[in-house]
């Protein structure tokens, strides 16, 4: 039970340090900018006022941004957990992600 017990107050630990991490995407040279954090949380969303003249253009600017500012964070995270995982629970980090 010990290491069960660890590894969730290492789990933890994580969440806690992703959620500190600010990952930023921009795309068409600023027209959208996106911050995630390591928990995949958006944390701030900026659009050009250029981009806000074509909605449909700002809304597939805005979702590109989204998935890309998403995709690293989930690098971030999975970085993250299986660097503290890796001595607890062998195995444990390919199992959560």
């Amino acid at each position: 039970m010990g290491k069960l017990q660890e590894a969730q107050a290492l789990m933890q630990e994580s969440k806690e340090k992703l959620e500190k991490i600010e990952i930023e995407t921009t795309i068409e040279n600023g027209a959208v900018r996106v911050k995630v954090n390591g928990n995949k949380k958006i944390v701030n969303i900026e659009i050009s006022e250029e981009v806000l003249n074509n909605k449909e253009r700002a809304e597939d600017l805005i979702l590109t941004a989204i998935n890309k500012a998403l995709e690293k964070a989930d690098k971030a995270s999975k970085s993250e957990i299986s660097g503290l995982t890796s001595g607890i629970i062998p195995g444990l980090s390919n199992l959560l992600g």
